[in-house]
């Protein structure tokens, strides 16, 4: 049994709040246990250098972590004047990923950036933003459509992540931080609603792994990935009705 009482291969409690800002196209805060992150998705008219005038769009991220989002307040970035390795690494990350899901050619020559700010952070906070930047980005497009700035709703998959690691010798769903600092394994799962894999992260923490334990890890990151999608169908279901999708 874990420290908080859940089985090996249970999640942790999931909520997602859409339009919590009011000016961004999209919005979400996404609580996976007590990690908390708001997730916006923002539209600009204008496409990087490399894409200008091929008509099609173009998705970037950015992830942050404020000072008082970690039992040690964390400086900021603008303190020692560069962005941190790691924020960079998953902001790329939470791109490449959301960038599977839609369609960028349908968007014209516009930019959505995705902000990914974390407010509260006990592990699986790359997993979080992707998994609510999914729902941000859906809410992000049903605006353009309400404007008639495009015509054909883009997104043609759900996008959702999960972690999953070894400690002590288990495989456990969905790290906490104190798993997360003792796990010998560490991995992140990103799939789609297809069951496809768009990335998998893992590595061993000082330590090897077996076939074995992959093997595990992917069989419980999969159904850990199938309850979210489960949860992120729910709640965009309002959309998916009045557009007349099937997501």
């Amino acid at each position: 049994m874990r420290i908080d009482g859940r089985n090996n291969d249970e999640l942790r409690p999931i909520k997602f709040t859409r339009n919590f800002i009011e000016y961004p196209e999209g919005s979400v805060l996404v609580e996976m246990g007590k990690t908390k992150i708001i997730v916006t998705a923002t539209i600009e008219n204008k496409v990087p250098p490399f894409l200008r005038y091929k008509k099609t769009g173009w998705l970037t991220a950015e992830y942050a972590m404020l000072p008082a989002s970690t039992l040690k307040r964390k400086n900021r970035d603008i303190q020692s004047l560069h962005q941190d390795g790691r924020s960079i690494e998953i902001q790329r990350l939470i791109g490449r990923a959301l960038r599977t899901c839609i369609d960028l050619d349908k968007i014209g020559e516009k930019t959505i950036k995705i902000d990914a700010d974390v407010i509260q952070a006990d592990g699986g906070t790359r997993c979080a933003a992707i998994t609510g930047g999914y729902i941000a980005l859906c809410d992000a497009m049903k605006t353009l459509i309400d404007r008639g700035e495009i015509k054909e709703y883009p997104i043609h998959s759900i996008v959702s992540a999960v972690s999953v690691g070894v400690v002590e010798g288990e495989v456990l769903l969905d790290l906490n931080f104190i798993e997360d600092s003792k796990a010998d394994v560490d991995m992140n799962i990103i799939m789609n609603d297809k069951g496809e894999f768009i990335e998998i992260q893992g590595i061993g923490e000082g330590a090897s792994f077996s076939r074995e334990h992959l093997d595990k890890m992917i069989e419980s990151g999969v159904a850990g990935i199938d309850e979210i999608i489960y949860d992120q169908k729910l709640v965009l279901d309002s959309i998916t009705k009045e557009i007349g999708v099937n997501l």
